[in-house]
């Protein structure tokens, strides 16, 4: 008699919402906790090919620390493509325009590069303040 390991079906995947507090947490160790939750590897039925993360709700993500001096020394890349176009922002000027942007960078650093990264961000949902849109889902 030979005994088959069974695969994981989309159909049976459950997924739970979780809400995470990173009031005065540092950045990488946060970011690295919610990536593991969005991708699903803790579930006992984790598979590479599918999607099996949960929703994340993060809160007061404007009060994330980076340790030493990487506030200043830091840095974020972009290019639009053009000669010139260049741009760079330390972490201080991206907290001031948008500072949920620094969390979803580490975030998206720390997923997979396959075609299943996109789907596992947009249940990533960050607020700046303790104050979410998600209320009915953590009753």
């Amino acid at each position: 008699m030979q005994k088959l390991t069974k695969s994981t079906k989309i159909s049976e995947i459950q997924r739970q919402w979780h809400l995470l507090d990173v009031k005065e947490k540092i950045l990488g160790r946060s970011a690295s906790d919610i990536a593991l939750l969005l991708a699903g590897k803790s579930k006992p039925n984790f598979v590479r090919n599918l999607d099996c993360g949960d929703f994340v709700v993060v809160i007061n993500a404007a009060t994330i620390k980076v340790t030493g001096n990487k506030e200043n020394d830091k840095k974020y890349y972009s290019h639009s493509g053009y000669p010139g176009g260049l741009k760079v922002k330390t972490v201080r000027e991206v907290r001031v325009d948008n500072p949920t942007e620094i969390l979803r960078h580490a975030v998206a650093g720390m997923l997979p590069q396959n075609r299943l990264k996109p789907k596992m961000l947009k249940r990533l949902y960050i607020f700046p303040e303790s104050t979410h849109t998600h209320q009915d889902k953590f009753k």
